[in-house]
């Protein structure tokens, strides 16, 4: 099918660029001289990524160097495609994007020399109705974001690649501003300016050692790098190792980066001149890519039996292996089906390298948790010449001010748990199934296989024979949805098959799972719906339990929880606050409930201890980086205080909707009344089997009023032992029956709770996202003084509610239009079964002028679904109980807007069923 020419075909692509290499040096390296004694910051590894941030670094007077054991870009970055897209079906990684061109674009003209910027277009294909869908999405997301693209049919596309056949797909989506970059000629570029700038590079320089010592408080911190060429003085190191990377970390103590070496080739061939000036090709149908140079086109992609490499040798440098066929060649296949002509041309070489790889196919990037000055800028995917240019803006700002000025939480190194980090079987697997996947389409309710069961709550087998098909978050299991009488296990992975791994009999949960394949309602939509409205109607158990739970204690708590939260917690010793956690820029780093505790018996729901304390509940998902935001208040303003992480050791069952107090009181003598048990309050109570049970034991555990439901309801936080005696009786009790996440996110959205890192992240100010009645004003919190100029002088961006008249899916990602301008993107979507309407929350902006309340409520609104636009209906706040009174249990008022507390509440303090 297609020719292959293997003499010399490693070889001569190494020889060459070797060659071109002796011929030419680096600015500012000089190995007969010793390393600086100090520097403000310290970037180890110098490829793409370690370039880009000694560019960065460089440019805002920072004084830099660059350390590389051999020789710059000799590790992955020379044998890289350098292919950069546009369009992406995540809006940060479209902004990075933006960012990365944007840099390459003026290289030639800020350093003098050309740098391999060359914008020749780019082209994805779609063979199926599914793939064609998901780039409507992606170019609803492009207008947006201000990405142009074009839609078109096969022949027009065959215009632009004349190679196609235009048999074989349905459409193509043209993007203009896709390009390729060069990695040597884009090294060399960033370096000369970086040197420019002051930046220090040093090749020929291995890093023996990063030394740290504990503070005060006993937290590592980064003091300095030892080298074979002498020590450098510094506080911050950047880990740019790409696949050394683990390596670079475990010089600092880090035992585990989730980074995983894999082989990753592609082909070049012989000369095409059909192929000059054409876009390059992205057919996400069959794993396959093509790069065009010149008249040659390299041919490469993803297949699901890649091959996993050991630990890469620290003497490895421009290193190639022999190219597996039965690997490559179905690529080769692909490649002659969408362009016949391509079979019968020959292989002028090979290039088959080792690329790092990570669990979720995102880079990782950030401070590291673990030892405060050590930040991560590694694990790009075979993407780190598309992405660094733009993260490497992001981690400049990062080093310099605390925090990135994007919300970068999909890229923080802090969105994995020690409990992922620590299993190399979970790393392996799931890089493996983020690498055959790549090309996958994205389903917005899609879920892994591979790396499963890495954590689950003491509930887990008892919810799964109950029916629970669960979800992965955060490494965590939590039950999505629930199908009764049915026992459906994840199954270990199987590699889908690869590496002699045999396929897994039992495929009924993936069966189920692709009941969500499709961008339109799910194939669940009727159980969610079931599981939604008996929340409304009747009363729902949630499992909620996978959420972080954390105590903080100590000398300096009370100081610790005025400047991490953002709400007044001077109240008395049994409210639950909904607060805030915000960075120095006044992003909202994490939204929590805090209970404001007094000491307590000595069980885990109520610890022993002095003075004030706190129990803060996080979300699961982003437990890890709230927590690390916490220590890292501490450890910088160095203040007495020790956090507890008791997120195994307490289970949370949440009892929610219009008959949850009559259900619960048949268990418990506590009185639940809005007079016994107000609303946003918590104590600890007594929960028996029943009053009838014939084995009437007693637990205690601490129950709080509140739910994210937007119903009457509480949470119980039960001691993870006594947690399945708990859930026995619960579930059994009449009237009240389980429900998963799916239904519970619905829902929060339908009421307009935040869900953060969706609708509310961090680079969110509060006010902007309708949340300034959870920041007192005034008071020395973390990023006051930037909500306090909100308040004052307006924001540039707003929370917006969207409802929709036309029954249509909604995911997040799809364009806001006001007066037919675009004006931003929903970045949560959901249907609203009690509203009957699909829901949207995003910000609408004002072109950089302040968004007024006038100007929300002035404009004719639509919302952009894959190319079709529908008129929505905007809301400053969710039209679902807009005065919160089924919070407290009116029900038979809501209508009239009562404020009786008691409207509608059948029992009194005290009082049972």
């Amino acid at each position: 099918m297609y020719k292959l020419f293997k003499k010399g075909g490693v070889s001569r692509h190494t020889a060459h660029y070797l060659k071109r290499l002796s011929n030419e040096r680096y600015l500012a390296t000089n190995p007969s001289q010793d390393v600086v004694s100090s520097a403000d910051v310290v970037i180890i590894g110098g490829g793409i990524a370690g370039c880009n941030t000694l560019y960065q670094l460089t440019k805002r007077g920072v004084n830099a160097v660059l350390l590389e054991r051999a020789k710059i870009t000799c590790g992955t970055t020379w044998h890289t495609a350098g292919l950069v897209w546009s369009l992406r079906p995540c809006d940060l990684e479209v902004k990075l994007l933006q960012d990365s061109r944007r840099v390459y674009e003026s290289l030639e003209k800020e350093s003098g020399d050309y740098a391999g910027w060359i914008n020749n277009g780019g082209m994805f294909i779609s063979r199926s109705k599914m793939r064609t869908q998901e780039y409507m999405r992606l170019q609803t997301l492009g207008k947006a974001l201000g990405i142009p693209s074009d839609v078109l049919d096969p022949h027009e596309a065959q215009k632009l690649f004349p190679l196609l056949d235009p048999k074989v797909f349905e459409m193509a989506l043209y993007s203009p501003l896709d390009g390729t970059i060069d990695p040597d000629m884009a090294c060399r570029a960033l370096i000369k300016v970086a040197t420019q700038n002051g930046g220090k590079v040093y090749e020929n320089c291995p890093v023996l050692d990063i030394h740290y010592s504990h503070n005060i408080l006993g937290n590592k911190e980064v003091t300095g790098v030892h080298t074979d060429q002498g020590f450098i003085r510094t506080k911050c190191v950047v880990n740019c190792g790409g696949a050394w990377g683990p390596r670079v970390a475990r010089f600092a103590g880090v035992p585990a980066l989730p980074l995983i070496p894999f082989k990753h080739a592609y082909v070049v061939s012989e000369a095409l001149p059909e192929v000059r000036n054409c876009p390059n090709i992205r057919d996400h149908d069959v794993n396959l890519y093509f790069k065009i140079q010149g008249e040659t086109c390299n041919i490469g992609g993803y297949e699901n039996n890649p091959i996993v490499l050991d630990e890469l040798s620290d003497h490895q440098q421009f290193h190639l292996y022999d190219l597996d066929w039965d690997v490559f060649g179905v690529h080769m296949e692909s490649a002659a089906s969408l362009c016949p002509r391509l079979a019968g041309v020959g292989v002028k070489s090979t290039v088959c390298g080792p690329e790092s790889f990570t669990p979720d196919h995102k880079p990782l990037l950030g401070e590291e948790p673990n030892v405060f000055g050590l930040y991560h800028n590694c694990g790009y995917n075979s993407a780190g010449m598309m992405f660094s240019a733009g993260c490497s803006i992001q981690m400049a700002e990062w080093i310099l001010t605390g925090r990135p000025q994007y919300n970068m939480f999909t890229f923080d190194i802090r969105r994995f748990s020690p409990a992922q980090t620590s299993r190399p079987h979970w790393v392996r697997e799931s890089s493996h199934e983020a690498y055959a996947k790549n090309y996958s389409v994205v389903f917005p309710n899609d879920e892994k296989l591979a790396g499963r069961d890495t954590s689950h709550d003491a509930l887990h087998q008892e919810l799964v024979e109950d029916g629970a098909i669960m979800q992965s978050r955060g490494g965590w299991e939590r039950p999505g949805l629930f199908l009764p009488g049915q026992i459906v296990r994840v199954q270990q992975y199987d590699w889908y098959g690869s590496h002699n791994y045999p396929k897994k009999t039992d495929t009924r949960y993936e069966e189920i799972v692709k009941g969500d394949y499709s961008f339109d309602f799910s194939k669940h939509f009727p159980i969610i719906q079931e599981e939604a409205l008996t929340c409304r109607n009747g009363a729902a158990l949630f499992n909620m339990s996978y959420y972080g739970k954390f105590y903080i204690t100590g000398p300096d708590a009370q100081k610790t929880a005025e400047l991490a939260f953002t709400a007044d917690l001077s109240k008395k010793d049994d409210k639950v606050v909904y607060t805030l956690m915000l960075n120095g820029k006044g992003g909202v780093e994490a939204d929590v409930t805090v209970s404001i505790l007094d000491g307590g018996s000595g069980q885990l729901h109520e610890p022993v201890f002095k003075g004030r304390g706190y129990y803060v509940v996080t979300s699961g998902f982003s437990a890890s980086h709230s927590l690390a935001h916490l220590r890292w208040i501490i450890n910088t303003h160095k203040l007495r205080a020790t956090i507890t992480d008791v997120t195994k050791q307490l289970c949370i069952l949440s009892v929610q909707g219009p008959h949850s107090q009559r259900i619960l009181q048949r268990f418990t003598d506590a009185g639940l009344s809005n007079d016994a048990f107000p609303v946003s309050t918590h104590r600890s109570i007594h929960f028996s089997k029943a009053s009838h049970s014939p084995d009437n034991k007693t637990y205690t555990c601490r129950a709080l009023r509140i739910g994210w439901s937007g119903e009457l309801g509480w949470e119980l936080h039960i001691p993870s032992a006594n947690a399945v005696s708990v859930y026995k009786a619960l579930s059994r009790a009449h009237g009240l029956k389980n429900a998963g996440w799916r239904a519970l996110t619905s829902l929060s959205a339908e009421k307009g709770y935040h869900l953060w890192n969706a609708d509310v992240r961090s680079d969110d100010n509060p006010i902007e996202a309708n949340l300034g009645f959870a920041c007192r004003k005034g008071g020395n919190y973390v990023g006051n003084e930037h909500v306090t100029r909100a308040r004052k002088q307006g924001v540039s961006k707003k929370y917006a509610f969207f409802t929709l008249d036309d029954k249509v899916a909604l995911f997040g990602q799809e364009a806001i239009f006001r007066n037919g301008e675009p004006v931003g993107y929903l970045r949560r979507g959901d249907y609203g079964y009690y509203l009957d309407k699909p829901i949207g929350i995003g910000f609408v902006n004002n072109k950089g002028s302040v968004v007024t309340k006038d100007y929300l409520e002035s404009g004719d609104y639509e919302i952009e679904v894959m190319g079709n636009k529908y008129k929505a209906t905007l809301h400053t706040r969710s039209p679902f109980d807009p005065s919160g009174q089924r919070i407290l249990g009116n029900y038979g008022c809501v209508e009239e807007n009562s404020h009786d507390p008691h409207a509608g509440q059948n029992e009194k303090a005290g009082g049972v069923e």
